[in-house]
């Protein structure tokens, strides 16, 4: 007994060593990332401004004599405060915008006519959410038989609109191709009581009025913008039969995830206490979260930019005019609310308790929600230039819901991911490069992605031909495994399950919070009160502060036009202007290093509290994993049984399809123009045009069930499929015409063609286009 006993103290006290090794390599491998980063960004910074220097002095001695220099001084201080002065008139029209949005009730930022087709308050469960119909632009023409989209902006703190801001927009790129589109907007205040899984609702009945609107058309596309995606990922799982796919831009969806030594926002919620900061500012708000809560965290977290360089470089170029920045600024500026219990759980069951990919999360009592149920194919666009939502975040949820890529191939999933290189957090909503590359390009795949058999696909995007609107791309789709998404962030996860220790700590807290001082705050606070709060909010503040209505600024729009009509512009050569860029470089490095010596010191003190041994063992009961059915068993699942069982039997559409599956097995990779011809071939194309889009879907997943398992099987059996002669005949011609010229075909494509030509005991001739049957294709 004793020696059992010994036995179980050694093996607690050797867990808990490795336990601190653990935090040992785990700091040490923060910190040298860390160190590294602001020591290469130091050593560029420093080659930059050496540069600059030089530059600055042979413009110096270019100018010959001190007369000179006193000459350039003298206009870069009458062109400087000019462009002082017109700085300030944009930020007094700023303010002026801020006060008249406002008023007007924040409306969404559309660059596009639009009309209010249902309104989330005249529900049974109202909401502050509306569905608005888009009216296309003069010479746009949209067909109400293509696929409808429906696009969600996300609801962080600023208003809706950042979708369709711009006529090279998401809502551009949809409405130039013909389709109509929608889009889910809210109101400043939500209604009394308000819940998310009343926002929920109101999208499901918004998707079932445009299927009523467009009853020939299938179902619409979904598309999620940051925190719209995981509302959309949301609404298909808890209605898996009213979306058709689904796009997620920059959402975050597995908020423990990260790289180490990088993208510190995720580690906020240790440092400040969970849930806490929530349900305090909520209480001040008189039940109310305010938005400009959340647009100050975002503004934090590059503090160079949002707080010096977008106005020095609106101060730099403010001859170029100031339309860009105050378009930006309307949207930036426009602060939306939420009720407590909206921000609490968003709060507990995704930011701190990351629930959804772990599949805890719950809509309300009784109401599960669980990825694994989202029956629409879809798209993950990422960037590894995002800091608020980074790569990990936006794809780990695959490896956390799924077993491995071959439960997505069994459930009949199509999942694909986009990992941009460069692009920042906001750039891949309003970017007009990515709307006319990325953006197009998905709104492209969309029309055939149903064509693709199920499975984890990596899409590519490579520039051919062109310039600007006229460049062209090549689209292409690899099959991809979990390693492959694994390998995106370069890292092993090791540190996610410090968080786990967050979460039950934010609980515990909450619940401390909710017992002993919340009456008492909330018990202080007013509807009066908390308006004033509201009010004195530092981003409402300093709009206020510069706008007309502000007698100090009275003098600011006359003085303006004074400028304006007697404007004296600097040389650009100007050695006075270089030492004003280097300044303004100097004092944005400053904030920059100060970002990142915030970052580390906020990571390492994140892993020393919460990567500790006890903290471990605090947060262990929160960080246990998805159960994932074991990869031996998939086989054994009853869909891919029951497809087995039917490999002898089928026809015509049973055997091309499982032979475009095979061919596309043995490529690994599906280009973009067979993808169309095989979408062109399964919906417009007999026998396949007389079935519906589920007959359809149901055919190419069991096949890929079929190919997948049992591709030799599968692969012998296709004469009992094909009996007839001029049948096999015509069958290959089709796969032929899909997979292209056979110069274009790699060695193992060709070797497979030639064995199902052997197969079928048909000889080999010139692909050509099977005949049509000349009816509109359903997919477009």
């Amino acid at each position: 007994m004793q020696d059992r006993l010994f036995e179980q103290r050694l093996k607690e006290a050797e867990g808990w060593s490795e336990a601190a090794v653990r935090q040992h390599r785990l700091c040490q491998t923060a910190l040298t990332r860390h160190l590294d980063r602001i020591q290469t960004t130091s050593e560029q910074n420093s080659a930059a401004a050496e540069a600059a220097w030089k530059g600055l002095f042979a413009s110096l001695a270019q100018l010959g004599t001190p007369d000179a220099l006193l000459q350039a001084g003298a206009d870069y201080a009458t062109d400087a405060g000019q462009r002082a002065l017109l700085t300030l008139d944009t930020l007094r029209k700023r303010g002026d915008i801020f006060i008249s949005h406002e008023a007007a009730g924040a409306p969404p930022v559309l660059v596009y006519d639009y009309e209010t087709v249902m309104d989330g308050t005249d529900l049974p469960r109202p909401c502050n959410y509306m569905l608005l119909k888009i009216a296309p632009p003069a010479g746009v023409e949209v067909f109400d038989w293509k696929r409808p989209y429906v696009i969600i902006d996300p609801r962080a703190g600023h208003g809706p609109g950042i979708g369709g801001f711009k006529p090279d927009s998401q809502v551009g790129v949809a409405l130039k191709d013909g389709h109509p589109v929608y889009f889910v907007a809210f109101r400043p205040m939500p209604e009394p009581g308000q819940t998310l899984a009343d926002v929920t609702d109101a999208e499901a009945e918004f998707l079932r009025e445009v299927h009523r609107r467009h009853p020939e058309s299938p179902r619409p596309v979904v598309v999620g913008n940051c925190q719209g995606g995981w509302a959309a990922a949301i609404l298909a799982a808890t209605n898996p039969d009213l979306t058709g796919p689904i796009v997620l831009n920059g959402a975050p969806m597995a908020y423990w995830s990260g790289r180490l030594g990088q993208d510190p926002m995720r580690y906020s919620g240790g440092i400040l206490g969970g849930v806490l900061p929530a349900l305090i500012s909520s209480d001040l708000g008189n039940g109310v979260f305010d938005g400009a809560d959340l647009v100050m965290n975002f503004e934090t977290l590059n503090p160079g930019r949002t707080w010096f360089r977008k106005y020095y470089d609106l101060f730099a170029t403010i001859d170029d005019g100031d339309t860009r920045f105050l378009e930006f600024e309307k949207w930036w500026g426009g602060f939306y609310l939420m009720n407590e219990p909206e921000i609490r759980w968003i709060v507990e069951n995704l930011f701190v308790g990351n629930k959804l990919s772990r599949n805890e999360a719950r809509m309300e009592t009784g109401r599960p929600i669980d990825p694994k149920a989202i029956r629409a194919p879809i798209i993950v666009f990422a960037s590894h230039g995002d800091n608020i939502t980074p790569p990990q975040q936006a794809l780990n949820w695959i490896v956390d819901t799924y077993s491995d890529e071959r439960e997505i191939e069994i459930r009949g999933q199509r999942i694909i991911y986009m990992v941009h290189e460069q692009v920042g957090h906001l750039g891949i909503f309003v970017s007009s490069s990515v709307a006319r590359r990325e953006h197009t390009q998905m709104a492209s795949t969309l029309k055939t992605i149903e064509a693709l058999p199920p499975g984890l696909y990596e899409m590519t995007i490579e520039d051919i031909v062109g310039k600007g609107h006229e460049k062209r791309f090549t689209v292409s789709f690899h099959k991809r495994r979990f390693s492959d998404i694994e390998a995106v962030g370069n890292d092993d996860r090791d540190e996610e399950f410090a968080f786990a220790a967050v979460a039950r700590l934010s609980e515990n807290i909450a619940e401390a919070y909710d017992t002993t001082l919340r009456p008492l705050v909330q018990a202080g606070v007013t509807a009066q009160s908390a308006e004033v709060t509201r009010a004195l909010h530092p981003l409402r503040l300093q709009r206020r502060l510069l706008a007309s209505a502000n007698p100090l600024m009275a003098g600011s729009r006359t003085a303006a036009d004074h400028v304006r009509a007697n404007r004296r512009v600097a040389d650009p050569d100007n050695p006075f202007i270089t030492l004003e860029r280097l300044w303004a470089n100097t004092v944005e490095e400053s904030w920059n290093l100060v970002r990142d010596m915030r970052a580390m010191a906020t990571e390492m003190t994140f892993l020393s509290l919460y990567a500790s041994p006890l903290a471990a063992w605090f947060g262990a009961p929160h960080a246990k994993k998805r159960a994932h059915k074991p990869q031996t068993d998939l086989r054994n699942l009853r869909e891919v049984l029951a497809a087995l069982d039917h490999t002898e039997t089928g026809g015509y559409a049973e055997a091309v399809v499982r032979m475009l599956v095979l061919m596309a097995d043995s490529r690994g990779t599906v280009r973009s123009d067979r993808l169309q011809r095989s979408a062109e071939v399964l919906s417009s194309h007999a026998p396949f045009e007389a079935m519906d889009p589920a007959a359809r879907a149901r055919l190419i997943h069991e096949q890929t069930l079929i190919a997948h398992f049992e591709p030799d099987r599968g692969l012998l059996a296709l004469p009992l499929l094909l009996t007839e002669k001029d049948e096999r005949i015509t069958a290959l011609e089709t796969v032929e015409y899909i997979v292209g010229s056979p110069q274009e075909m790699e060695r193992g494509t060709r070797e497979l063609l030639a064995r199902m030509h052997a197969i079928l005991e048909t000889p080999t001739r010139e692909t050509k286009a099977p005949a049509k049957t000349g009816k509109r294709n359903p997919a477009a």
